[in-house]
């Protein structure tokens, strides 16, 4: 199988470039053309057409970038003595850990070599943490895909629910969770992830209070992120993302 798929992915590769190479081939001979000192070398194998990135504006991920520096500003406010964060953007715990010692759990380890972050196996269903013991805990824009099987975890339709409960377990009272997921219409677009309303995600925190939430509407690219969003603007999205700081009570 999967060799099969390496043979397709790399069929699909040739056909890409045999169709976008002759959109770049009057820049690569003029390139070639005004290369008279030739300080480096030029292979036709090398070449990687990349295409539709001649823009005004750097384009991004809205999610991804506004959550995680979301996320980063309150693990400084909470100020912990570590911060314990369960399968994220590893640029999230990366760069964290410039300034907080951080603890990394993926169901797929990350080999991570940097000072002050660790990376070690958990899975999310059956975490290895004692009751209450974490006072700074993050796990953000993942508990929407357990039990949908797209990262070889096992089909389980309350796969999400079983995961927040675990999280709910071993945050310490009066600790913190910063949890984010997608949030509007409720839905699943499988097998990629699920999609929230506001009280289905406080529904599944009983033992928690809403510190701040924060929402990265549709429209983020206009108007950025939403600081202290309420459950109707959350409500209205397609495709949000919502900034949950929990506290346990």
């Amino acid at each position: 199988m999967y060799n099969t798929l390496r043979t397709i992915k790399r069929t699909i590769s040739q056909f890409k470039f045999w169709i976008t190479f002759p959109l770049i081939m009057k820049s690569y001979v003029r390139f070639r053309t005004m290369d008279t000192k030739k300080r480096f070398e030029i292979p036709f194998g090398s070449i990687m057409p990349c295409l539709f990135e001649n823009i005004p504006y750097t384009r991004f991920d809205t999610h991804y970038v506004y959550h995680t520096a979301w996320a980063a500003r309150k693990v400084k406010e909470i100020n912990a003595e570590e911060h314990v964060d369960i399968s994220s953007s590893l640029y999230f715990s990366s760069i964290v850990s410039a300034f907080k010692k951080v603890r990394f759990y993926d169901f797929r380890p990350a080999k991570l070599n940097l000072s002050n972050l660790v990376s070690e196996p958990a899975n999310l269903l059956h975490l290895q943490f004692a009751d209450n013991s974490i006072a700074s805990l993050s796990c953000m824009h993942t508990v929407e895909h357990v039990g949908l099987g797209r990262y070889g975890d096992a089909i389980d339709p309350e796969g999400d629910i079983q995961a927040t409960k675990e999280l709910s377990r071993v945050v310490s009272h009066g600790g913190s969770l910063i949890f984010v997921v997608p949030v509007g219409k409720p839905r699943i677009q499988f097998n990629a992830h699920r999609i929230y309303s506001y009280e289905m995600v406080t529904s599944m925190f009983p033992d928690f209070t809403v510190k701040e939430f924060s929402l990265i509407p549709d429209n983020a690219l206009s108007v950025g992120m939403m600081y202290n969003a309420t459950k109707n603007d959350a409500d209205k999205q397609v495709y949000g993302c919502g900034c949950f700081w929990l506290i346990k009570k």
